[in-house]
């Protein structure tokens, strides 16, 4: 039998580095190991973030540590990567995500193979440039924009302390108990959104969250003394958490560990640990330098910095030794027993809990209950009374929250202005974890974010509220739900310049568009009870699409012909032309226009024999969604068409010939007053109906075929 290779000698760096390491030779091999895959990625890839996983791989090494080998304890298993009760770990500087793809390397998860780590940053792979949840088991959210991870996390521990609260039971205290870890940098922490979050986070008290904070002192203009000098430390105390600070783990991990469990044994309070790190460890040029944060270090660099690294082979790239290797694998056996012996009590607490594991089973599978629109309100023409869509969203939400003990939300602060409170929820609050209405304070872009992480958690489909003005201050949030597959649910109030008095500080021009034109965003804009009826349903069934539901603050008149099951198609005939034939004249309206627009068509009628169809569009998306067929027969698309809605112009060209809608911002006033100003009373409407057709009419009638267009596909599968 051969002799096995002998070992490469240390060089002077390296045995250094061990003797001033308190800790064993194998520990600080694997941490090293974790600094050398992260920097050979970011180098093959000639793109990404080496300086950040290099300097939080000691955090790393103790967050994918069982307890019995001295790590967290954090409890996760590629064999089953969405385990309900698993412990989150949310990446929040997702900018240095080959740190991520390394330890689920490490950890045995398929999607972050070797293969996987050699195309980072490439087309199609596994391992994208920032972490996305729909790309890569083993990560939950998509983190790319600073602040929204740690924001996300805030939304997962209250989704733990609520299933906790409702599920355990005195005999099966554990079946909900996960825990979650973040690592955020100086930027998250910058970011307005996590200082909303983490406020919010404090007041509730949420034990299980814990934030190791990166503290490297550098962001990518320099030092963070350029504009960052607060301390952080007596914020977040200030905050209600506990913050503990670790002054070094380049040279021992002891302070750290003596960290997390502290912080595991508090309950009442979530914490930070403040740790001290250079970024770029082991670089001999570019350690503790912003020159590591973005850009490959370069292959001569990484030669150096592997010499320098106990158990490094600078000859080597894409290097796991087989003592590492064994290592993590017992960090993963670890995580796998810890879920069979989940998945063993929740056998027995199936047997003993019957209804509670079935309701349980059904809401982390997302599926809708049995008849859960069953009790959606109905409105009778000539008999229910006229009101505001945010009435009707009001008695929508509470009639499917009958059967939907998953709904849970709240407000931004306007919770009576924004009609969401679900009859007999009670308030989440630190004492009482089994509400489900919360209180999000005025903080609209955290709510969003904590939407977002509550329904990564699971188990939950969260609502948040405000004005749609206001959806400017949680675009950034929305814009990951979208880009997430989160079905997160947003109730928009005040929807125009109908919100009136208020001003145009506070009437949305050009928020509608916006949200219409983001992928996989979902808006509705209900005209009555029967369309919001459609709108919930539209946004249940959404289970990977956000909506957007849309509501007046101002009455709006009942429509005679409204119909939820033709809303759900996104756009129908709400008032028929009269006669035979193609109409004279197609109206498109949305919300609190459609019923202007039936006046209008019927004075069309009477007064010029101008036979008029009015459509009403709750939703674009939807109506786009529907056959050739159906569309041509709602919008024939080479009769006059106009579009009437109080918002923007943009986006309505490829349905209208001529649009009413605003071009400039609103003004202070009584509703039908600025309606009258801005041109969306009946008299106007009628009288730029009867001016559409008179001018197709001098050109011989020679009408633009809205429908004759080409459409390109330009993505290549």
């Amino acid at each position: 039998m051969e002799e096995p290779p002998a070992k490469r000698p240390c060089t002077d760096y390296q045995t250094a580095q061990l003797k001033a390491y308190k800790g064993t030779p194998l520990e600080l091999k694997c941490v090293n190991t974790i600094r050398a895959l992260a920097a050979d990625m970011v180098q093959k890839a000639d793109s990404g973030h080496p300086g950040a996983p290099m300097g939080c791989a000691p955090m790393a090494h103790i967050l994918w540590s069982s307890a019995a080998s001295g790590g967290s304890g954090r409890n996760h298993s590629a064999k089953n990567p969405n385990w309900w009760n698993r412990d989150r770990f949310v990446l929040s500087n997702g900018h240095a995500c080959a740190l991520q793809y390394v330890m689920l390397h490490l950890s045995g998860y398929g999607d972050c193979n070797m293969d996987q780590l050699k195309a980072f940053r490439q087309v199609g792979s596994n391992t994208p440039g920032h972490p996305e949840n729909f790309c890569t088991d083993g990560v939950e959210v998509c983190t790319g924009p600073l602040g929204q991870g740690i924001s996300n996390a805030v939304g997962m521990a209250i989704a733990a302390k609520h299933l906790g609260a409702t599920y355990n039971t005195t005999d099966f205290p554990n079946i909900i108990n996960s825990k979650t870890y973040v690592i955020c940098g100086d930027g998250c922490l910058q970011e307005g959104i996590s200082g909303e979050a983490c406020s919010l986070a404090g007041h509730l008290g949420l034990g299980d969250l814990i934030v190791l904070y990166d503290d490297n002192h550098i962001t990518i203009d320099g030092d963070t003394d350029l504009a960052f000098t607060e301390d952080v430390k007596m914020r977040y105390e200030s905050y209600g958490w506990q913050v503990l600070v670790v002054d070094d783990v380049a040279n021992g991990l002891d302070d750290l560990r003596a960290a997390i469990d502290e912080a595991k044994k508090c309950t009442d309070k979530p914490t930070l640990i403040k740790i001290r790190t250079e970024i770029g460890f082991g670089s001999p040029s570019k350690q503790g330098s912003a020159s590591s944060h973005g850009a490959p270090l370069g292959v001569p660099e990484i030669e150096a910095t592997k010499q320098r690294l106990y158990g490094c082979d600078p000859s080597k790239d894409f290097f796991v030794d087989e003592d590492v290797a064994a290592y993590y694998k017992e960090q993963a056996d670890a995580g796998d027993q810890a879920l069979a012996a989940w998945d063993a009590d929740f056998a027995k607490y199936k047997e003993a809990h019957p209804d509670k594991a079935k309701e349980l089973e059904r809401r982390f599978n997302g599926e809708i209950p049995e008849g859960a629109f069953d009790d959606l309100p109905t409105f009778v023409f000539g008999k229910d009374k006229a009101n505001a869509t945010r009435k009707f969203s009001e008695a929508c939400i509470n009639a499917v929250a009958k059967k939907m003990p998953e709904l849970m939300g709240g407000s931004a602060d306007l919770t009576g202005s924004n009609c969401c409170q679900i009859k007999g929820a009670g308030d989440f609050q630190k004492d009482t974890p089994e509400g489900s209405t919360l209180r999000f304070g005025v903080r609209e872009h955290a709510m969003a974010a904590i939407c977002n992480g509550m329904f990564a958690y699971g188990g939950l489909r969260p609502f948040c509220a405000t004005f749609l003005q206001f959806a400017g201050y949680a675009l950034g949030a929305m814009r990951c739900s979208a880009l997430s597959k989160f079905g997160v649910i947003y109730i928009m109030t005040h929807d125009s310049i109908g919100l009136g008095e208020d001003g145009p500080t506070h009437q949305p021009v050009e928020m509608l568009e916006s949200l219409r034109s983001m992928p996989n965003m979902c808006v509705v804009r209900a005209a009555d009870a029967n369309e919001m009826a459609a709108a919930y349903q539209i946004a249940i069934n959404n289970v990977h699409t956000p909506t957007v539901i849309c509501c007046t603050r101002g009455t709006v008149a009942p429509l005679e012909h409204s119909s939820r099951d033709k809303a759900m198609k996104g756009a129908y005939t709400v008032i028929e032309e009269e006669g035979e034939g193609a109409p004279d004249l197609v109206m498109i309206a949305t919300g609190s226009e459609v019923w202007r627009c039936v006046d209008a068509a019927k004075a069309l009628q009477s007064n010029h024999s101008i036979r008029t169809r009015v459509v009403s569009m709750p939703c674009q998306e939807l109506f786009l969604e529907q056959s050739e067929e159906y569309r041509r027969s709602v919008l024939p698309g080479n009769v006059p068409t106009m579009s009437v809605e109080a918002s923007a112009e943009h986006g309505w060209h490829r349905f209208s010939h001529a649009q009413i809608g605003i071009t400039r911002f609103g003004m202070s006033g009584p509703l039908e007053q600025l309606f009258k100003k801005y041109g969306f009373d009946a008299e106007n409407v009628a009288s730029k109906g009867k001016e559409l057709v008179d001018f197709y009419k001098n050109l011989g009638g020679n009408v633009p075929d809205l429908n004759c267009r080409p459409t390109f596909n330009n993505f290549q599968a």
